[in-house]
């Protein structure tokens, strides 16, 4: 994990920009989902999933492993932070 060094946007803050100044319910409309659904990805409240990639590429010509990426970055520098159990790597095989 240290490549990961500070704490990533969520997606939905990117996602913002590209929308600009253009009004939720518009934006949802444009991609063809429910203004919730828009809502809480937009507000960090939602994950990206690979359909949405999908929709956002074709929206904004960017690729869909961008949104992907995106939200992996975020999840596992999160996850990161979170308490596991300490885990033995396994023996190499002779």
């Amino acid at each position: 994990m240290d490549r990961m060094m500070h704490n990533p946007a969520h997606p939905g803050e990117i996602l913002r920009e590209y929308i600009g100044a253009l009004p939720v319910g518009e934006a949802a409309k444009h991609l063809r989902v429910a203004r919730s659904t828009l809502s809480r990805l937009l507000n960090g409240h939602a994950s990206f999933t690979a359909a949405m990639a999908l929709r956002l590429s074709d929206a904004f010509g960017t690729e869909p492993g961008l949104w992907l990426d995106l939200q992996q970055q975020y999840d596992l520098w999160h996850a990161s932070r979170r308490k596991r159990p300490k885990i033995e790597k396994f023996p190499r095989a002779a």
